[in-house]
């Protein structure tokens, strides 16, 4: 049924930062849109607390990672999803809007669409289901109306795999492009010496401890041959008790560079890059960074992933691009004699860098969205759900 409320009711569930961000944006253009009347209810983080969101749980609860964490923590996990698919149903919402985190938000979604088929289900965020386990896509036929995706490729997978409505709404990033832009002084300091490096290891404590160590060897190897650069580590407040610990044996210090703003700035300045493999590859390459990427998880989970993996590259800037131009390390591929001499190219004048530097001058166009920002073009399609109601399959596509 739906809620007698006068005001529109919208369920959103974000349970990681990034989420969080994106489900912040979406509900400032929603309360554009609707003005007063219209409700917010749900999970999510402190942005969505900003614009009036009392969250069901703390987001910090979901903060768990590794295979052997979740099954430690199942029990927890399966409450929490069934005490937010409740609070779903007994809310009666006009619209479901599960971002991102599948693992918790699709079981959520299966759950209402069971109780409740009635209530109209957005996915922000497209499982990564173009890279592994295709078949999700048909099963979210059964319970999601419309899937939003970050990646401009994801349409055509869709339709390919033969999933629900799918339409390219645009990455949050290509919104924040001046903050990744160098000015003139700033493109000064890129092209000048020594050059800035920049050092990625990750956003999360494991994949921080998976690469600390090999990392730091390969800057030091990079190093003791003669290569001179200024390198910088960027990082969250929260991870920098475990980043001073994990380079302390360092051959070569870093500076730490903590905060999204200064992680910003230094980006305006780079050279080059190391990373970890993720959305930050996509980040470096908006910005104009050629780098090395690099990826090690333990030997249980790169087993299952080595199965599941369908695409020919790891790294989200080459599958947007279209080309594998990012060389890519991982696992026992991952070591300091593979990574240094691929980071020395980087910092010459080299065919590597000069391919890399070419393929991110075409993500402007590759990424587009016109004149329409990604939160406007993911609240148009929410409205048109609410509008339309449940399954109606002709939602907003491209």
């Amino acid at each position: 049924m739906q809620s007698r409320d006068p005001k529109r009711k919208i369920f959103l569930i974000a349970t990681e930062e990034s989420g969080d961000r994106l489900g912040s944006s979406l509900m400032k253009v929603l309360r554009q849109r609707l003005g007063d009347g219209v409700q917010f209810v749900g999970v999510g983080g402190r942005t969505m607390a900003r614009e009036g969101l009392a969250t069901l749980f703390p987001i910090e609860e979901l903060s768990i990672v590794g295979f052997a964490a979740v099954v430690q923590q199942l029990p927890k996990i399966l409450r929490l999803i069934r005490k937010t698919a409740d609070a779903v149903t007994d809310a009666a919402p006009d619209a479901l809007v599960i971002i991102d985190s599948p693992d918790f938000t699709h079981r959520v979604a299966r759950r209402v669409r069971s109780r409740s088929p009635e209530i109209p289900i957005v996915d922000y965020v497209s499982p990564q289901l173009w890279a592994w386990r295709p078949g999700r896509a048909r099963t979210m036929l059964s319970y999601v109306d419309h899937v939003l995706g970050l990646l401009p490729f994801e349409p055509e997978e869709y339709r390919k795999l033969g999933g629900p409505p799918c339409s390219y709404v645009g990455h949050p990033l290509i919104e924040q492009l001046a903050s990744l832009r160098p000015t003139a002084e700033e493109q000064t300091r890129r092209d000048g010496e020594p050059p800035v490096l920049l050092v990625l290891p990750g956003s999360r404590r494991s994949e921080i401890r998976h690469h600390l160590d090999v990392f730091g060897a390969a800057l030091g190897r990079l190093q003791a041959e003669g290569r001179a650069f200024e390198l910088m580590l960027p990082t969250m407040p929260h991870l920098e008790p475990t980043i001073r610990e994990g380079i302390a044996n360092w051959p070569v210090k870093p500076q730490l560079v903590i905060g999204e703003n200064e992680k910003r700035a230094a980006f305006r300045i780079a050279r080059a890059a190391l990373a970890k493999s993720g959305t930050v590859t996509l980040e470096l390459a908006l910005s104009g960074i050629p780098m090395v990427t690099a990826y090690r998880v333990g030997a249980i989970e790169a087993f299952i992933l080595r199965r599941a993996i369908r695409v020919s590259s790891v790294i989200l800037a080459n599958l947007v691009i279209g080309k594998d131009v990012i060389p890519e390390f991982l696992q026992e591929d991952c070591t300091p004699d593979k990574l240094a001499p691929a980071l020395a190219e980087l910092l010459m004048d080299s065919p590597l860098r000069r391919r890399q530097v070419e393929a991110f001058a075409q993500l402007d166009q590759i990424m587009s969205t016109g004149n329409t920002s990604p939160s406007v073009l993911a609240a148009d399609i929410v409205l048109a759900a609410m509008r339309k109601g449940v399954r109606t399959g002709s939602g907003v596509s491209s």
